[in-house]
């Protein structure tokens, strides 16, 4: 029988970890498509889903677990795909924490996009069963202007990553156009994914047309958006990221969207953290947020000092009320338009904490104009497809992982009910009920008080 070698929390003892579990009577919502496949038998093997199919016509076997689904719905897990690691001076037991925040969320599947040494090695201690956690996707190491000051560097650093078993590339903020198209073509020649930032001396049309897998926080839309007659166009940068929403021209909105399209480029939009880095969101609201007795008491005083630092920079409440319209206009865009939309908070990040902050970026999409089937491929079968890996997750389907989560209610009527209507969770076909997971997040309250 199928056991994690070294659990985190009492409460993961509890789990279910039969070499064989069997949903019964349960619908399933595959996420291929906006459908339901009513009164179905799924039986999961060796972490695999082997069979799904209706409830008189699937045999169970004699040694499977069974977990009642009648009245339920079953969906695949979904995919955080701009989450971080902590770093390893935080030590084990803060990424063990991180890891099982995630799991019990529902989150089964982690891009983490801020990549250290030692990450790779964990992706692969998860897949290998001995870490509680989603799979892994890592990211290298910022690839920053300060960080990768030639052209050369950056090819060179691109290989290096690439040896080192990273899964992609981090783009991120100060790259010259030269040592960007350099790291880009690096990681065409190998195969290698790249994605983030869109470096300002670079500009997102140019990042697009490059293949840059994916645009994070819908970075360099505002940019591009800005007016010809924009009177901070050569202003310093305090004073642009202060005033550049008033001075936005949506007319140039469809060329944008047009373009992403066209490129194939991947978007993860990370809404509800840019409303708080704009403080387009009360602190009185912040600080009931669901999710922060999860944290450190000292990782949370840091994100209120950061709050309140930038209160004097972000002063001006039309600005950020105007960057939130702009946000939600190019995120309905994108999606009215087809572009590829995966779900992403930022996590850990300032009020983003892990697995509770993806209940915020739903509720910010669906505030966007995204329909709720929209959000849900968002999380599932859309990371499959950039992952080139359809075969592996994100659908409910035989062959794929058996990472998968029960609901008491349709998610496609409400996306809110995969947080509030959460029966537990499957990742790696090892099964944890609500109450598992509970447990579990209790422990980690307990160590933060």
């Amino acid at each position: 029988m199928k056991r994690f070698l070294v659990p985190v929390f009492s409460a993961a003892l509890t789990a279910q970890a039969a070499d064989v579990t069997a949903f019964t009577g349960v619908n399933v919502l595959p996420m291929d498509r906006d459908r339901v496949l009513s009164n179905q038998t799924v039986v999961v093997r060796d972490g695999r889903i082997a069979e799904v199919g209706p409830a008189g016509k699937v045999k169970i076997p004699s040694e499977a677990v069974r977990i009642d689904g009648r009245g339920k719905f079953l969906m695949p897990g979904i995919a955080e795909m701009h989450g971080h690691l902590p770093p390893a001076q935080a030590g084990e037991q803060a990424m063990k924490n991180t890891l099982y925040l995630y799991i019990a969320n529902g989150v089964t599947v982690v891009r983490g996009m801020q990549g250290q040494a030692h990450h790779p090695a964990t992706r692969d201690r998860i897949a290998r069963g001995e870490l509680i956690g989603p799979t892994l996707f890592v990211s290298s190491p910022a690839m920053t202007g300060g960080a990768v000051q030639t052209p050369e560097q950056g090819g060179r650093l691109v290989r290096e990553y690439k040896q080192a078993g990273f899964d992609l590339l981090k783009i991120h903020e100060g790259l010259t156009p030269a040592t960007y198209d350099t790291i880009a073509g690096t990681a065409r020649q190998l195969g290698l994914l790249y994605g983030g930032h869109v470096p300002d001396p670079v500009g997102l049309v140019n990042c697009l047309k490059a293949g840059q897998s994916t645009i994070d926080h819908l970075d360099g839309y505002l940019e591009a958006l800005e007016g010809d007659d924009s009177p901070v166009k050569n202003a310093d940068g305090q004073t642009r990221a202060r005033k550049l929403p008033l001075h936005a021209d949506m007319g140039k909105l469809p060329a944008l969207v047009k373009l992403t399209v066209e490129t194939k480029g991947w978007v993860v939009p990370t809404m509800a953290l840019w409303r708080v880095l704009y403080n387009a969101e009360s602190p009185q609201v912040l600080d009931k947020m669901e999710g922060l007795e999860y944290m450190p008491k000292a990782t949370v005083e840091s994100w209120k000092q950061a709050f309140q630092k930038r209160q004097t920079v972000f002063d001006d409440p039309r600005a950020a009320a105007r960057l939130v319209e702009i946000r939600n206009q190019v995120l309905k865009e994108l999606a009215r338009a087809g572009a590829g939309i995966m779900m992403g908070s930022d996590s850990p990040q300032q009020y983003s904490v892990p697995g509770f902050s993806m209940r915020r970026e739903l509720a910010d999409m669906v505030k966007a104009g995204m329909a709720n089937f929209e959000i849900l491929q968002s999380g599932t079968i859309n990371p499959a497809r950039y992952f080139k890996q359809e075969a592996e997750f994100g659908t409910v389907a035989p062959g794929r992982r058996a990472d998968l989560i029960l609901l008491g209610a349709d998610p496609r009527k409400d996306v809110d009910t995969i947080f509030t209507r959460r029966e537990g969770v499957m990742a790696r076909g090892v099964w944890r009920t609500e109450a598992d997971l509970k447990k579990g997040l209790a422990e980690i309250a307990a160590s933060y008080r």
